[in-house]
This record gives C-alpha cells, structure tokens and sequence, in this order.
C-alpha cells in the first residue's frame, strides 16, 4: 500500500520557483552580469550552481571560478534583478488553486526564502500575494540572518504559527531548500517541473511535477476537500 500521511497544520512555501516563475528571470540577470566581469555560463550551470541560495554566496562561488566582483556587487547586481522582475513575473501554474483550497481547509500557509522582503514585495505584489503573507506570514533570510540549508527560516515559521516541526509541510525546489527542511524534521514536496529532481529526492524531499498533484499528497483530494 502506498505510504499515507497526515494533512500538515502549516505550509511552508519557499518563494522563487514555487509560488513565483522567477528563477530563469534572475538567472539570466546573473548570466548577463557575471558575464561583464568575465565569467560565462550558461543557464542551466547557473542554476545549478546558484537556485537555492543566497547572493551573498553568489558572489562567493562567482569570485573563487574567476570573476572580478567590486566590493558592492551584491547591492548591484540586486538592483539589476528587481529591475527585470518589474516588468512581469507569473504565478507557478496551480499555485492559485493550491493556496484556495488550503484556505477552505483553514490550512494556515506561509513563505520562507532566502530572498530579501524588497524582492518578494515586487514578485508576490504583482500577483494579490503580499498583502496575503506580509508581514505576518512571511519569513525572509534578510530579516531572520539565518538562511537555508541551515533549518533556522522553517523553524522560526513553525515556531511562530505554534505548529510542531513534524506537523508542517515545506514545497521546496532546490536541494538547498529540501535540506533545510531535512535539517528541521519537516515534511518536504520537492517541485520539479522539468527533470527527474534528483538533487531534491537526495535531500529526502518527495518530489512531483506539477501543484495539481499537492492535494492528494497531503491528504486533500478533490472530493475530500469540498466535503
């Protein structure tokens, strides 16, 4: 028999990728600009290398593989990211539906990502979801100082919404996220639109391919839900 769980009190959503579309927006900022301080890479290398983490690491690996990086490039590059995420960044399809049926359920949700407030303001403002998570339910890596992989974003929400580590469900898409959740003992979906998701399966994430599929994984079925 397949492996049942019980319906989590708490969501945990990480932001770019899994609420937003908005990690190949800020992918190619990054390949644009690392590429004028004479560091090439193509897309998929750079999300491999970078989706998950923070700028500040960013910076970090893009110095050690040979760019020359000035002192204020992460405030810089910045800049060059929210620019381009203004002009239009989309919900992941079903994410609309998934946040409507957790709401029917009283399911509370929330977003922790390693992503600055002033970033999810411009991508979840576009969409009706700022003023859904801000401030209350909205747990940024800028605030807090402590960023995944460390469990500290996922705790401090459990902690906050009263929830006990093994009552909640993270949806992560990249294994930084994933260990995150590993790390604090949570529950973790991985998000793997394209590909296999075997960097998330690693990290003990549970990975799917679509957000459709999310209710069934945690107990809501279609008839169930509207019961």
């Amino acid at each position: 028999m397949p492996k049942t769980h019980p319906t989590p009190k708490l969501v945990i959503f990480d932001c770019d990728g899994v609420l937003v579309d908005s990690e190949g927006m800020s992918n190619q900022v990054l390949i644009d600009n690392l590429a004028r301080f004479g560091l090439q890479l193509q897309l998929s290398d750079c999300m491999d290398l970078f989706v998950g983490g923070t700028i500040k690491g960013v910076m970090g690996t893009a110095r050690e593989m040979g760019a020359d990086l000035p002192p204020t490039w992460v405030e810089d590059v910045y800049q060059e990211i929210y620019l381009s995420l203004e002009s239009g960044v989309p919900l992941v399809p079903g994410i609309p539906e998934l946040l409507a049926l957790l709401d029917r359920r009283g399911i509370p949700c929330c977003v922790a990502s390693n992503g600055s407030e002033e970033k999810m303001r411009i991508t979840l403002g576009q969409n009706g979801l700022w003023e859904r998570f801000h401030p209350n339910a909205m747990f940024s890596a800028h605030t807090l100082g402590v960023a995944k992989p460390e469990p500290g974003l996922f705790l401090a929400a459990a902690s906050h919404f009263d929830v006990q580590a093994r009552d909640c469900l993270v949806i992560e898409d990249s294994a930084t996220g994933a260990t995150a959740a590993l790390r604090a003992g949570m529950r973790c979906l991985g998000y793997a639109p394209e590909g296999n998701g075997e960097r998330l399966a690693e990290q003990g994430a549970e990975v799917f391919s679509a957000m459709a599929q999310v209710p069934e994984l945690i107990g809501l079925t279609s008839a169930s839900a509207e019961a």
